[in-house]
């Protein structure tokens, strides 16, 4: 199989063919340092050389949401100069950053938007309207620099520039305290985005803290956590009970497609979410997780290895797809054709839809 990698052993100098092999990947990636407006005309071609380089594809989504995180940063760090320069001042309190859902986790691929919060440290309640204006400023300066960068706003405002994702951490712990007390379905759907957050910027100690104050909540999180399971059922995998290949139908460009985000990788992630928040899990991404209930008996050995599989074949599954509509010259969506599998990609497909609903049953069963 011919390989990029291939290269290295042409020719009496190999270490000398490593400059050769990378200069494709490198030439992606120095317009990346000039900030993130340069992110939605070289991140598909990024993906593609990542993958001609032959990197597995859960790789290729770790490094592209390491890169949308030097995006955040560096649009961060543009308002912080302009309102510096505009007389704001310094940050009055120390503050952090976190991204949630897909990009906490770091499985972003090619169709991310904004989920992003602020945590602050504590502060006199008297001093409340100058520094939230403050800190309203900034949200609202680095959200619009993300969404011009491609990184569009949130369709479901969980960002930082709305007073619900923007407070002291003392008024976080009591909002994670009051939200795991109770079973409404709009508080666990929100809970559901905020526990797989990461800190991008800022003072880290903050996102430990409110890591922390949800996992200590979880003994009076009963209700809450059979909330979670119940609501399964709003992102089914995609087949039907005789395990053929069905979308839901929602939105879909055709009645044969399938958003394999929604209806697959989402579903797994929701079923691993309440299991590592059940056994007390501190990490968030998806592979993470797998691993640290694998080792601490949570998975047996055949389950960790099925889910693993399945996580990164709908992974490649879904950046392929994107990749062909990017090439195609159009824009990369969470949207698969069944159509355009062969008879056994079809059925690895079925297959890995299969054990993620083999694994949702099994994690409805330690809540009832």
């Amino acid at each position: 199989m011919q390989t990029h990698w291939r290269e290295l052993f042409k020719g009496p100098r190999p270490a000398a063919n490593v400059a050769r092999v990378m200069e494709p990947l490198q030439s992606h990636l120095a317009p990346l340092e000039q900030g993130p407006e340069h992110r939605p005309d070289h991140q598909p071609a990024l993906a593609q050389q990542l993958l001609d380089l032959s990197l597995p594809a859960w790789l290729v989504s770790a490094l592209l949401s390491d890169h949308n995180d030097l995006c955040y940063r560096q649009a961060i760090e543009q308002a912080l100069e302009q309102m510096q320069a505009q007389g704001w001042g310094p940050p009055p309190v120390s503050f952090c950053v976190i991204v949630m859902g897909s990009g906490g986790r770091h499985e972003s691929l090619l169709h991310p938007d904004q989920d992003n919060g602020l945590i602050l440290e504590d502060y006199p309640p008297e001093h409340h309207n100058e520094i939230d204006t403050w800190f309203l400023n900034l949200a609202e300066r680095f959200t619009a620099t993300l969404d011009q960068a491609g990184i569009p706003f949130c369709r479901g405002d969980v960002m930082a520039s709305r007073p619900l994702w923007r407070k002291p951490i003392s008024e976080w712990r009591e909002q994670m305290r009051l939200w795991m007390s109770t079973r409404r379905v709009r508080l666990v759907q929100l809970c559901n985005i905020l526990f797989d957050f990461a800190p991008v910027y800022g003072d880290e100690a903050l996102a430990e803290a409110l890591r922390d104050a949800i996992l200590e909540q979880r003994a009076e999180a009963g209700l809450f956590m059979h909330e979670m399971a119940e609501l399964f059922d709003e992102a089914p995998v995609a087949l039907d009970r005789f395990d053929r290949l069905q979308g839901d139908g929602r939105e879909a460009p055709h009645p044969e497609a399938i958003n394999l985000k929604r209806q697959g990788l989402l579903s797994l992630t929701a079923a691993l979410r309440l299991m590592a928040l059940i056994k007390g899990c501190p990490e968030v991404g998806t592979r993470e997780r797998l691993q640290w209930l694998h080792t601490q008996s949570q998975l047996s050995d055949d389950e960790h290895w099925c889910l693993s599989r399945a996580f990164e074949h709908l992974q490649a599954q879904l950046l392929d797809a994107q990749l062909q509509a990017w090439h195609a010259g159009a824009v990369p969506d969470n949207w698969l054709d069944p159509r355009s599998l062969c008879d056994g990609e079809r059925r690895e497909l079925q297959w890995d839809l299969q054990q993620i609903r083999r694994f949702q049953r099994r994690v409805r069963q330690i809540r009832n």
